[in-house]
């Protein structure tokens, strides 16, 4: 398990950029305690507390993934208001694949579409790959 790897992955994957982690130290030398902020693409994402500065950004990648699910899932209800014959469950995440496909949304992209739709074009090009390739999505659990 990865959180900061895989939070790196999906930040890319929407063109959000490399997350960058704050971290601040409290308390004594022999109990310090780290709080770590993490943001991307001018916003917050996330926070996290640890021992280490180690656990606490990994507690902050975690946390702001979580987010990132959550607007996924908002997203995710109006899309699945239009398709609702998409396979249940979550995706596991390629970062060479996603980005290709972001690429490849790109480049197909109409000279007006939004960023909203080329990551929705993104999205929809890589569940089917994936799911050609017989990766569909893991059952959650």
């Amino acid at each position: 398990m990865n959180p900061k790897g895989d939070l790196i992955a999906r930040l890319t994957a929407l063109g959000l950029g490399t997350p960058t982690f704050d971290a601040q130290g409290t308390g004594p030398a022999h109990e310090r305690t780290f709080r770590v902020t993490v943001r991307a693409g001018g916003r917050e994402l996330g926070h996290g507390e640890g021992r280490s500065k180690r656990d606490a950004e990994r507690a902050a990648a975690e946390d702001a993934l979580s987010q990132l699910e959550g607007e996924d899932g908002e997203e995710e209800s109006e899309q699945e208001q239009e398709q609702d014959t998409a396979p249940q469950g979550r995706w596991p995440i390629y970062a060479a694949v996603l980005e290709g496909a972001l690429e490849t949304a790109l480049e197909l992209a109409d000279d007006d579409a939004g960023l909203d739709d080329v990551r929705r074009d993104a999205a929809r090009l890589y569940r089917d790959l994936l799911s050609d390739l017989g990766h569909g999505p893991e059952e959650e659990g």
